[in-house]
């Protein structure tokens, strides 16, 4: 008989992804300080530092775009939520290097036209062109980079915030504009122009192909519908979809789609469900937990609706298998991309599924069923977190261990809420599990 086990691939997929964004990320601040060099340097140096720091806003605003795209290659191998966290990380950057740009370029020239650095923007945004729709795209971030604080995040609503997020594609648009009219490094040579207009063209490009051109083909390809509304519990429902080809849909266990049901007051809506069963290539099926107003009403969903669906998204996969065995760890409705997982995830698994009462647990009988199949051990751990004991704690380092000996020899897997993923990713590197052996995915319902 032979045994089949997980081969590590030669190069990590998320390893080579990072990699590729680090590589152009560099080699484009590279081509933009020789361009710079290119074009001259003036006597002022203060305008001489505006002039750098606006350059590379306008590089890293590009670069945002591209982090936001949703390429597939991508987002398979690192995943929505680092992404969207470097997105966060870049943007406090073109947020300071803006503002840089601005006092700079305002003090520099104030100093040779002897005023006030704030008549010198006002003269400025009044004579030449371009200067005004930089005054407003500078804005337009600084609105954006607020609304996008932690502060701020907590007490606005989720479409709110996606609604005046959406004012950084037209800061994008003012911001070019402004290099086009003034920019001193753009026209200082058919090369440099030549340049930026490819990075920004590329960029545009990235973020129409990611953000809608692929979803439009997949969803006029599939054609999906709700199939059937199945309760789960109280407040759990299952979705089943259907459409065309779905063998062609490029879906893994453990991915989760931005779900919009098109019937009057929801079809604007986009909710974020992972898939809790492995795609078969008939149907697609995801879980939900009445957390929200949205979840709330998929109860009511009539079989027949139509779906857009834009996805599948996520980097929490087989793909990233570097062992033969695995440790699969679910919080909560956090379960449903687990149990999708089990079904697919080959070797020996052990699952081990948190929540504070049995009845909580979403799709237990299911798991049950498949562990068995699978000859998966499956432990499901309930009661309250005693915060004062950490050595007693459900997913604590000394619970996991006496739990699965041999973590550290296994792929590990975590979804669940943000606390118990923090704490049980804490445990892991108390137990000394390997960072590359780790697979996390926060579980949060946008609001």
């Amino acid at each position: 008989m032979t045994t089949l086990q997980a081969q590590a691939p030669a190069v990590r997929p998320r390893a080579a992804a990072r990699t590729g964004l680090h590589a152009v990320l560099g080699a484009n601040a590279a081509v933009v300080a020789v361009l710079f060099a290119q074009a001259g340097f003036g006597s002022n140096a203060l305008i001489l530092l505006g002039r750098l720091t606006g350059l590379y806003a306008a590089l890293v605003l590009a670069f945002q775009l591209l982090l936001v795209a949703r390429l597939p290659w991508f987002d398979r191998r690192l995943g929505m939520d680092r992404l969207t966290a470097w997105h966060r990380v870049t943007g406090i950057s073109v947020v300071w290097l803006l503002v840089a740009h601005v006092v700079f370029i305002t003090t520099g020239y104030a100093q040779l036209a002897s005023l006030p650095p704030l008549d010198e923007l006002v003269h400025l945004a009044t004579t030449v062109e371009g200067v005004l729709r930089a005054v407003v795209a500078v804005v337009l971030v600084l609105v954006v980079g607020g609304a996008s604080a932690r502060w701020a995040r907590r007490r606005l609503a989720y479409e709110t915030w996606h609604f005046i997020h959406l004012y950084a594609y037209l800061a994008v648009v003012l911001a070019f504009s402004h290099q086009v009219a003034a920019g001193t490094t753009f026209t200082s040579s058919p090369l440099a122009t030549a340049y930026w207009w490819a990075l920004w063209g590329a960029a545009l490009a990235a973020v129409l192909v990611g953000r809608v051109g692929l979803p439009l083909w997949r969803n006029l390809r599939h054609r999906l519908r709700v199939a059937a509304v199945v309760p789960e519990s109280d407040d759990v429902v299952s979705i089943h979809i259907t459409g065309r080809d779905l063998d062609k849909l490029p879906a893994r266990a453990g991915q989760f789609f931005l779900w919009r049901f098109l019937e009057r007051g929801r079809w604007w809506q986009a909710n974020p469900f992972s898939l809790s069963a492995a795609p078969d290539g008939r149907s697609l099926r995801l879980t939900a937990k009445a957390l929200g107003a949205g979840s709330a009403s998929l109860r009511s969903l009539k079989p027949g609706t139509r779906v857009f669906a834009e996805g599948p998204y996520g980097a929490f996969t087989a793909l990233h298998r570097t062992r033969p065995n695995a440790l699969l760890i679910a919080g909560g409705v956090g379960v449903t991309p687990v149990r999708a997982l089990l079904e697919e995830i080959g070797g020996h698994a052990v699952v081990v599924y948190r929540v504070s009462e049995r009845r909580d647990a979403v799709l237990l009988d299911e798991l049950r069923g498949l562990a068995r199949a699978k000859g998966a051990v499956l432990h499901v751990v309930t009661g309250a977190t005693a915060d004062h004991a950490p050595d007693a704690q459900p997913l604590g380092a000394r619970a996991l261990g006496a739990a699965v000996p041999d973590v550290r020899e296994r792929d590990v897997f975590v979804c669940g809420p943000s606390r118990m993923t923090d704490a049980v990713l804490a445990s892991l590197r108390e137990l000394g599990v390997p960072a590359n052996q780790v697979h996390a995915e926060r579980f949060t319902l946008a609001r």
